[in-house]
């Protein structure tokens, strides 16, 4: 049966009203919205873009991988998302600390962490147009976005996962080689991802303006931004912190296989 008590998936939830100021106060690194990202973003912004039954969710499948229950999950629900994904289907459940049952195949678990904007370097152009040789990747890039995906190995993309926000791309004599975007949407902030880089165009600080950009945006519309990144990935992690990211927590990926 379902935990009635359970707190419901996505269900709306708020910092400390002393840390609110999602710009120009303190890094927020006790919100709570932040420990469920992918639940708040199914829950909100997202839920167009989603599928749902009863406290599980999951992204339609030529959106996003990432899957979600309820932030105390009941055996209810890991039945509710088994049925939405199907037999032997892959759960691609991101940062949840909730274990689903034995009889779930672990597929693969990743030790990563969770990064916030700390506000201690303000983007370059805090405005909403993008940086100059920065152009917005349109619906008709998609096919050059999937292709730059299957070269860098970014993370997941899928053929409409440029409608979870915007992406910006650097093109270099009509070829695109860099790319970053928006993912995850949890009230109050937007997750910069898909920040990959062609091999032929590294060193050229093509990353680093495009995450500029895009926390420009961010923070022009009120909201704060955050990453998540694989601890082994040093040089990104590098990166970040000279832009102004800080960690604010270790998180496990992980992914099943549904019975």
């Amino acid at each position: 049966m379902t935990n009635d008590n359970a707190p419901v998936l996505g269900d709306p939830v708020h910092a400390d009203p002393v840390h609110a100021d999602p710009v120009l106060g303190d890094p927020v690194l006790d919100d709570p919205v932040l420990d469920d990202p992918v639940g708040q973003s199914l829950g909100a912004r997202h839920a167009p873009l989603a599928r749902r039954l009863g406290r599980a969710a999951t992204y339609l499948p030529d959106v996003a991988t990432f899957s979600a229950v309820s932030t105390d999950p009941d055996a209810a629900d890991w039945a509710d998302l088994a049925e939405l994904l199907g037999p032997g289907a892959f759960a691609d459940m991101f940062s949840c600390p909730a274990l689903p049952p034995p009889d779930w195949e672990p597929v693969f678990s990743l030790e990563g962490r969770q990064m916030i904007w700390s506000g201690a370097a303000r983007p370059d152009r805090p405005g909403s147009e993008p940086a100059a040789g920065v152009a917005e990747l349109g619906a008709d890039s998609v096919p050059e976005m999937l292709d730059l995906v299957a070269r860098t190995e970014p993370g997941p993309f899928r053929p409409r996962t440029r409608e979870l926000g915007t992406y910006l791309g650097v093109r270099v004599n009509g070829t695109l080689v860099a790319m970053a975007g928006e993912r995850l949407r949890p009230p109050g902030w937007t997750e910069i991802s898909a920040v990959c880089t062609a091999p032929e165009a590294r060193g050229q600080g093509h990353a680093a303006r495009l995450i500029s950009a895009l926390a420009a945006r961010i923070l022009a519309r009120g909201e704060r931004p955050f990453l998540h990144v694989a601890e082994t990935n040093t040089g990104a992690i590098a990166l970040y912190e000279r832009l102004g990211f800080r960690t604010r927590r270790p998180v496990t990926f992980r992914g099943f296989r549904t019975p």
